[in-house]
């Protein structure tokens, strides 16, 4: 398992625009095929071309454990149906009225955590369809908890202001020890500069040595 820095249409906002899980790296159409091909390696996955809502921000717009996979409600038709037939995962639309989901729901094969702006109503449908256990609470006073961690089945990082008790609680939820980081030389928006799975992590070429460091203690990145 290794850290890989790299960019995406030449920013290091990389989980802007991307997603993954074991299997597969989830690419907008368009994407330079030379560059996807350098993901697949670096993460050990299949490359899959597809837009959500007909753009390509897909880190946002998409929640995605190994599992399964949720789609904000302005979902088309046809990119549902691709994704269920080119993944085999499970995959649904969770109907609120909240669009980006991906920034609002933080999961790994364990649990999940998922912003109270989301109604409760929702809580089980996204246990079911991700096969997770879901707790709702603000990190870090911020609603945005997609946007604020990220864990495999290894480790995971939160936003550095978490309060001690409050990554405590995350932890047990996601079946691993947090630690709170920063990436791409200081943001504390974690999922805009990673993609990560259970066999490596690509980050943002603003990532610094510090980070790097946290990183590979975080996820316990083995060379």
């Amino acid at each position: 398992m290794g850290i890989f820095k790299y960019d995406v249409y030449r920013s290091p906002n990389i989980g802007i625009y991307t997603k993954c899980n074991d299997d597969f790296i989830f690419l907008p159409n368009g994407f330079a095929t030379s560059k996807a091909k350098n993901l697949s390696e670096f993460l050990k996955a299949d490359y899959l071309f597809t837009s959500i809502a007909n753009t390509r921000l897909l880190g946002p717009l998409m929640v995605v454990n190994n599992k399964g996979m949720l789609l904000p409600r302005n979902c088309l038709d046809e990119e549902l149906l691709h994704l269920k037939k080119s993944t085999g995962l499970n995959v649904d639309i969770l109907e609120t009225k909240h669009n980006a989901i991906g920034n609002l729901i933080c999961v790994n094969d364990k649990g999940g955590i998922m912003s109270p702006l989301i109604p409760n109503e929702f809580v089980k449908k996204v246990e079911d369809v991700l096969g997770i256990e879901v707790l709702q609470k603000r990190i870090a006073g911020y609603h945005q908890d997609g946007a604020m961690a990220i864990a495999t089945s290894h480790g995971g990082i939160i936003h550095p202001n978490t309060e001690e008790d409050d990554i405590k609680s995350f932890s047990e939820v996601l079946g691993v020890e947090l630690e709170p980081a920063t990436i791409n030389g200081g943001s504390p928006y974690l999922a805009s500069g990673i993609l990560a799975n259970n066999k490596s992590l690509v980050v943002g070429t603003l990532t610094n040595g510090p980070e790097l460091v946290m990183l590979t203690r975080a996820f316990r990145v083995e060379d």
